[in-house]
């Protein structure tokens, strides 16, 4: 798909989707504000094709190993000057449609008067199934932001399996106040699930990059971590959730490393 700008398309929505079948609908309801959604496809068998198509026709399907490389397709095929980048599990308020086509018009980037920024970051609110849980993100297991409206050109995605690192070129403007909604996790089932996927991958990174590092560093940091989210980051307010999600924070290095020297390296 030809992704080249357009002078007519201000703004494009970005949504990445693998079988997302049960919440891309919901998702793709809320960007009606956009003047264009695209809809990258990554190895989809559900129907999630058919949902995408009821709203539009600017499709990139495909199979890509590693997160980066899908979302770097989508921003290519993506032909307006700016991009709002949304996942099929996060849903963007009125408020916040609000907030960015203000944001948008104010930005020399969009309209040639007032401040000259290229780049915003977005807060996140995440619930674990019904339940807000504001408080105890952090340590690469979830986000309580992102840098999610940009200027085209001037954001791309590394490489890592899981996490890729961010390549920021221009000029980063100040926080949205509107958060996005992501609903995370069904449970804490799948919260734990979604530990043992992550690991799993950060497992290859540590490996590639040759960074595996050692097992006692690795114990030392289960505490730093837990006590960052859980009280630093006051994981605390959320009672047990709070706990939960710092744990999690908190054992993932170690679990990453352990999969890397006994289950993955030759």
């Amino acid at each position: 798909m030809s992704g080249g700008m357009n002078a007519g398309i201000r703004l494009s929505a970005l949504v990445t989707a693998h079988n997302e079948e049960a919440q891309l609908a919901q998702c793709l309801e809320c960007l009606a504000f956009a003047d264009e959604t695209v809809v990258v496809l990554d190895k989809c068998t559900d129907a999630s094709k058919d949902i995408a198509l009821r709203f539009t026709d600017r499709l990139v399907e495909g199979s890509w190993e590693r997160e980066g490389e899908r979302r770097n397709a989508g921003i290519e095929a993506c032909r307006g000057k700016w991009i709002f980048e949304i996942d099929a599990d996060e849903r963007a308020p009125k408020a916040l449609a609000d907030e960015i086509l203000g944001v948008i018009e104010r930005t020399a980037g969009g309209t040639a008067r007032g401040t000259d920024y290229d780049i915003f970051n977005i807060p996140v609110d995440n619930y674990v199934g019904g339940r807000l849980v504001r408080h105890g993100w952090g340590g690469l297991f979830g986000k309580n932001g992102y840098p999610g409206l940009f200027l085209k050109g001037v954001k791309v995605w590394g490489g890592e399996w899981v996490h890729p690192h961010l390549t920021v070129t221009g000029r980063q403007g100040p926080d949205l106040k509107t958060p996005i909604t992501h609903y995370v996790d069904k449970s804490i089932s799948d919260m734990l699930g979604r530990l043992d996927r992550y690991t799993e991958l950060r497992a290859r990174d540590l490996i590639e990059k040759d960074e595996i590092g050692s097992l006692p560093n690795m114990v030392r940091k289960i505490f730093s971590r837990f006590w960052k989210c859980y009280v630093l980051r006051r994981g605390y307010r959320e009672n047990g959730y709070g706990f939960v999600t710092a744990l999690c924070a908190a054992l993932y290095p170690v679990l990453s490393h352990l999969k890397a020297t006994l289950e993955l390296k030759e």
